[in-house]
């Protein structure tokens, strides 16, 4: 009997555990659905943390050019996970990096452009001195006050001494031609040089006011947009890209001179014809719309601005807020078309610009005719009347070396009477141009 009444009192003591068991069981399940939702579904808000201000900087941080990249913490970086794939702990984290249903927002980082030892060489920052220790822009505030110049013609030569020809020379003479009392730099690190200084000589001994200047670019673009981007440049975070970079060197160079210095900026293959006393702030159109009689391109070859001229800081922000290293002519003479473009109705700049007989007479398609010597009656009238209208309306003539430099000089021809009007020692043969 007492087994009986022990055997009664477990079965009703499981018969109760169990009933318990099955009226938990749903409320045991609901909660593990929910906690395993949560794991899959729950989001982690980052919040930044604070930050001491920067300094103000009147240049910008990042210029197109670079590519920019977003800084993110480790805590910032989020990625999506398919569902049947939840973050449970450290080694899932880890392995999930690895899962190509990953999307990850984190870019890699831009690796710096390589620059080939030449142009490693060629873009070291150094202070440039002369044997009495002068810097670039002492040496220059030097030769100003010295010389008593009535006008500043600044003119770069990014080659090597043995490239310069007598076409090059010719056009140092046009300039003393000309303009007899002017001050001549020529910003050149192979004509600063006892080889240069001993080509150039003839002129120092004419009385001429010429000096040779090696760039030091650090100092030259400083406290500029050009700073900004010569630094990035240098440190590999902008590419050079196929168009020369000493070609894109010397259009920055001539607007900052300018800006800095004020005068008369020319390419070394553009012959002086006239005194510039008269020109201020001008810059020439290259071509102009027939129909409306307004200019479609203008030219960075011939620049004529005073000192700190607010259309040059203008030329010199658009350089390095959209260089592009692979497009011929985006930062030279398309440059100062944009600016000008832009501006053309602006109050605060006072510029002029002269239609294409004043500094571009003869287009770079159609420069190979003033070689040319006439052929026939017909030939001798209309290179006689285009000699006389280039005489009448023109301050220079671009000879557009690109398409001319390997064309000869004919007898007769509208440059060989050029180089008559243009010459100082008249010692170079025509057919040496």
């Amino acid at each position: 009997m007492f087994q009986m009444s022990k055997l009664y009192h477990n079965f009703h003591h499981t018969k109760n555990s169990v009933f318990s068991f099955v009226f938990l069981l749903p409320l045991f399940l609901l909660l593990l659905l929910a906690c395993n939702g949560f794991s899959v579904f729950y989001i982690n808000l980052s919040v930044p943390a604070k930050t001491s201000p920067e300094p103000a900087n009147l240049l910008p941080e990042i210029l197109p050019g670079d590519k920019p990249v977003k800084k993110l913490s480790s805590s910032s970086v989020m990625y999506a996970v398919k569902e049947e794939n939840p973050s449970l702990n450290l080694k899932t984290h880890l392995s999930l990096l690895q899962n190509p249903n990953i999307s990850m927002v984190l870019k890699p980082k831009k690796q710096p452009h390589r620059f080939s030892p030449q142009t490693l060489k060629a873009l070291q920052l150094r202070t440039t001195k002369t044997a009495k220790g002068f810097t670039f822009s002492t040496k220059l505030r030097a030769f100003f006050q010295n010389s008593n110049c009535k006008l500043r013609f600044f003119m770069t030569w990014i080659s090597s001494l043995h490239s310069l020809s007598h076409r090059e020379l010719l056009v140092i003479e046009s300039v003393f031609k000309s303009n007899p009392k002017a001050c001549l730099v020529i910003v050149s690190t192979s004509l600063d040089s006892p080889k240069g200084n001993a080509v150039l000589k003839p002129f120092l001994n004419m009385g001429f006011n010429l000096i040779t200047v090696s760039p030091d670019f650090g100092s030259i673009f400083k406290h500029t947009y050009a700073e900004t981007w010569f630094n990035r440049l240098k440190t590999g975070n902008i590419n050079p890209g196929e168009v020369s970079l000493g070609q894109n060197l010397s259009n920055l160079l001539r607007l900052v001179l300018l800006y800095k210095y004020g005068g008369v900026y020319i390419d070394t293959d553009v012959i002086v014809l006239k005194s510039f006393n008269n020109l201020s702030n001008v810059i020439g159109a290259q071509s102009m719309k027939i129909e409306t009689k307004t200019w479609s391109r203008l030219n960075n070859a011939v620049l004529i601005f005073d000192k700190h001229h607010p259309l040059l800081y203008k030329f010199i922000q658009e350089f390095a807020l959209t260089f592009d290293g692979n497009k011929w002519g985006h930062n030279g003479p398309y440059l100062v078309s944009r600016v000008v473009g832009r501006v053309t109705n602006g109050s605060e700049f006072n510029f002029t610009v002269l239609p294409p007989p004043a500094f571009y007479p003869v287009d770079w398609s159609r420069i190979r005719s003033l070689f040319r010597g006439p052929n026939n009656r017909i030939q001798s009238d209309w290179l006689r009347r285009k000699l006389e209208q280039i005489r009448r309306q023109s301050y220079t003539v671009h000879l557009w070396n690109r398409q001319s430099k390997d064309v000869r000089v004919e007898e007769g021809s509208i440059v060989h009477h050029i180089i008559s009007d243009c010459c100082i020692f008249c010692n170079i043969s025509t057919s040496s141009l």
